[in-house]
């Protein structure tokens, strides 16, 4: 992409974003006076500069979020749905903007970066639909002594912690059901997409958010920051979507404060394609599970098991279609695949491929880091993968598809379970008597069964084994971020 074209598409609207920390209603340089460089990963070069946030900082967020607590729980579930269903249509009519706002910070595609902000915004309509909802129940206790009344009540301020892979759809799809439930939060972006977040922000105090109810806090200093919030006793609940591994220290830290703690970790996706499956729709679907996003999703289609007596076929129409993939720059309409998000995630890619066709594995298409500006790297299919392969244990994140063959339907879901991982999963069948009898048997918390798509605002998201705990979206979304409450009485 040219430079004109970039300062085009960026110059103009870009200038607008908020690029400070957003706390009480205000925007405000980070107390240290330090900033963040946002680097557009398909040209290397700086976006724009946000603060860089500091312990003193996240714990005025928590103030702030504090002495908004108690008026946000009081305000009427309506009042509460109407403001997030603005949020939804201010968020809808700036559509085209945060496309490119997100393109040119995360690197995604245009048409996944569309696509996200429409996934986005659907979550503060579908919470504004649920934050009218909230029930309870009134019962007899079986000994007919008292009555049983359950309430649900806001769980109290929450420390919201998102990913760079989405930055508005994990954004929205943790702050819609905290704003629904009546809590209070804080919002802490990854550093490598924070303007989105911002921009997020924004909108929702145009939309009539109190200030104090909403705040973000952008920072490179991560670890103590969240760390400090987890440790004051006015923080109840924490929303975490990111690695296993960092999940693991977050849930650690979140002890010691006996916090709530929901966790939407790393995945390891099966693809499942048995013998009598629709082969074009299979490929299908196999495009939009491994490459949505370019393959930077907890989602992403991971390993691919084919039958034997099919795997050729597949694997030569699944390479062809993956082959003729452009990849550039994000915002280039013509795009298909951009780059990942920085330099480090190239080079896991990379070694991933490298060390699989060290074992054995055949190159079907891609697997060569190309020359020029820009952390691209081309879209992969290996066939003959040795078992003993890192990328069959990783989370590989990027556009990279591993074949094996099976021959049974036990092997097939054995080999799929065989990771600590337990995300989703995908199966491609045409019977689907054995559709249903595999996804009982897959260790998965979601299964898309003929399909290579799952998330949705109105079903529960999440997984079992590492890959998480409880569930977004839905109606359970809403209820993570509630306490039940028992009143006994003998009225």
């Amino acid at each position: 992409m040219t430079t004109t074209l970039y300062d085009h598409i960026a110059g103009d609207w870009l200038s607008e974003v908020p690029t400070g920390l957003f706390i009480g209603g205000r925007w405000r340089p980070s107390s240290s006076g330090d900033c963040i460089d946002v680097i557009d990963p398909s040209i290397e070069r700086c976006l724009a500069r946000v603060a860089d946030g500091t312990v003193d900082d996240g714990l005025a967020a928590v103030e702030a979020a504090a002495a908004a607590a108690a008026g946000w729980a009081a305000t009427p579930p309506r009042r509460r749905a109407e403001i997030l269903r603005r949020a939804f249509e201010r968020m809808t009519a700036r559509a085209a903007t945060l496309a490119k706002l997100i393109s040119l910070e995360n690197g995604k595609a245009l048409r996944d970066a569309e696509g996200e902000v429409a996934y986005a915004a659907e979550f503060f309509r579908w919470y504004a639909e649920e934050a009218v909802r909230i029930d309870g129940s009134l019962g007899l206790a079986p000994g007919g002594a008292n009555r049983i009344l359950v309430q649900h009540q806001p769980v109290g301020i929450s420390v919201l912690v998102t990913p760079w892979n989405f930055p508005a759809a994990m954004a929205t799809r943790k702050i819609g059901p905290a704003l629904a439930a009546g809590c209070t939060c804080i919002l802490k972006p990854a550093t490598e997409t924070p303007l989105t977040a911002l921009a997020v922000a924004q909108i929702l105090a145009e939309a009539g958010v109190p200030d104090g109810v909403v705040n973000v806090v952008t920072t490179r200093r991560s670890g103590p920051v969240v760390s400090a919030m987890l440790h004051d006793p006015r923080v109840r609940k924490l929303s975490f979507t990111g690695s296993t591994a960092v999940g693991r220290t977050l849930l650690r830290e979140a002890a010691d404060q006996v916090i709530g703690c929901s966790m939407e970790l790393g995945g390891n996706a099966p693809f499942l394609v048995f013998e009598d499956a629709d082969l074009d729709a299979a490929v299908e679907g196999a495009m939009v599970a491994k490459m949505r996003n370019g393959g930077e999703a907890c989602t992403a289609a991971n390993r691919f098991y084919v039958h034997r007596s099919v795997i050729d076929a597949f694997a030569r129409t699944f390479a062809d279609r993956m082959a003729g993939v452009r990849m550039g720059p994000g915002v280039d309409p013509a795009t298909g695949l951009g780059p990942l998000v920085n330099a480090a995630s190239r080079s896991k890619v990379a070694a991933l491929v490298e060390d699989a066709v060290h074992r054995g594995a055949n190159v079907l298409t891609g697997g060569q880091v190309p020359s020029g500006a820009g952390y691209f790297y081309p879209p992969t299919v290996l066939t003959d993968v040795a078992a003993d392969s890192a990328l069959l244990r990783e989370e590989i994140f990027g556009p990279v598809a591993p074949i094996m063959p099976f021959d049974t339907e036990d092997e097939a879901i054995a080999a799929a379970n065989d990771t600590e991982y337990g995300l989703v999963a995908y199966v491609y069948t045409g019977d689907l008597a054995r559709g249903l009898r595999v996804g009982e048997r897959l260790e998965s918390g979601m299964i898309a069964l003929n399909r290579g798509l799952v998330s949705d605002p109105a079903a529960p998201f999440g997984g079992v084994k590492q890959s998480g705990l409880g569930r977004e979206g839905s109606h359970h979304g809403l209820l993570e971020f509630m306490e039940v409450k028992y009143i006994a009485t003998t009225w």
